[in-house]
């Protein structure tokens, strides 16, 4: 029991690591705010959503519980529970390591996959696993791509129908520049003279805000405002949906309590995202796709509204798979998205159920040893 905890304490770090800045992203990216700052924000935001989960997503802790996948002795196993937990947990990692943004979600389907396959064979309901776990994984980042798209062309006919508009940043100034000026003796003498110069950065560099107000309100102030707030719901959303998918391997054992179980979960999910999340940082804010502040806030507004609705629906949906689709249907619309990067996200989401289930299968046979 002791190193089923642990395992699942490992797995919480390991979705922190990879999953906390993804609320964030588009903060950090569209040079909103530091990344620092965007860290904290996302921190607080996922606690209290994994504190929310308490109360609020009961549904996921029936489903990811393995009840109905495998047989109930099995799914009740100390060992088979502590292999799911390995399984995901070191898949999950080394992907937070190798800067991918992978699918918790998606590592646990897989855990449990493979664990049931050495356990009991033939016994996984694969109906089950294909109806409650594939289709959703599978539909949530088609669905987002579409909604990304979709809000952010909204957002951008309401923000031309307000007269809106984008100023771009440009650098001027007076720069001392070293001329030679020839003397009456026939040599010549350097000599500072200042001269007036304007720089234009590369595109990428430039820092893009809103001119204008929207009743009354200065459009750049208020565009901020919100993309803090849908961050932060993207944020929240997280810690509702992913705390009960990992905390269920603590309680069909019966040897936990449920709510000091969520909360042990709460506090790994924060320290991994405190200390292991630059890598997967650096890949949502800045690899996929460049964006303004308007398209953050665009992606960040269809992917609150999508993990939610999941959430209180009891759905299984990947936040990775959900953001991941929504900024990429934002670049696609704006034609700034990064296939390369983005083809290699994609092959790390094919690779992650058969490693999780491979991982998984020998951390079962392992556990059988105790």
């Amino acid at each position: 029991m002791i190193l089923l905890f642990l395992a699942v304490g490992f797995l919480a770090y390991s979705n922190g690591a990879n999953d906390n800045f993804k609320g964030v992203a588009s903060l950090f990216g569209s040079r909103t705010c530091s990344y620092r700052a965007a860290l904290s924000w996302a921190t607080i935001a996922t606690f209290a959503g994994s504190v929310a989960a308490i109360f609020l997503a009961q549904a996921l802790l029936k489903t990811f519980s393995g009840k109905g996948l495998v047989p109930e002795t099995l799914s009740a196993s100390p060992q088979f529970l502590f292999a799911v937990a390995m399984g995901a947990g070191a898949t999950v990692i080394l992907a937070t390591l190798l800067g991918f943004p992978i699918s918790t979600t998606h590592g646990l389907t897989g855990a449990l996959a493979g664990a049931g396959l050495v356990a009991v064979g033939g016994q996984v309901n694969f109906a089950m696993l294909g109806k409650a776990f594939a289709m959703p994984l599978l539909v949530s980042p088609l669905l987002a791509v579409a909604t990304g798209g979709l809000v952010y062309l909204a957002a951008r006919f309401l923000r031309l129908r307000l007269g809106v508009t984008k100023e771009m940043c440009i650098c001027v100034g007076v720069e001392r520049q070293i001329v030679p000026l020839p003397q009456p003796n026939g040599v010549f003498a350097a000599q500072a003279i200042p001269t007036l110069t304007a720089t234009v950065d590369d595109l990428s560099a430039c820092e893009q805000r809103y001119a204008g107000s929207v009743f009354g309100v200065n459009a750049g102030g208020l565009l901020d405002t919100l993309h803090f707030l849908s961050a932060g719901a993207v944020s929240f959303a997280r810690g509702l949906n992913d705390t009960p998918k990992i905390a269920a391997l603590l309680f069909v054992t019966g040897a936990f309590d449920v709510r000091l179980g969520l909360v042990a979960v709460a506090v790994a999910i924060a320290a991994g995202g405190l200390l292991n999340a630059k890598k997967v940082a650096a890949t949502m804010s800045h690899k996929l796709t460049d964006m303004n502040p308007g398209q953050g806030f665009a992606a960040n507004l269809s992917t609150a509204m999508l993990v939610m609705t999941a959430s209180l629906h009891g759905l299984p949906v990947s936040t990775t798979h959900v953001s991941v689709g929504s900024l990429l249907g934002m670049g696609i619309v704006t034609r700034q998205a990064k296939w390369k990067p983005v083809l290699g996200v994609l092959a790390s989401w094919l690779v992650t159920l058969p490693c999780a289930a491979l991982i998984a299968a020998v951390a079962y046979l392992g556990a059988l040893q105790f």
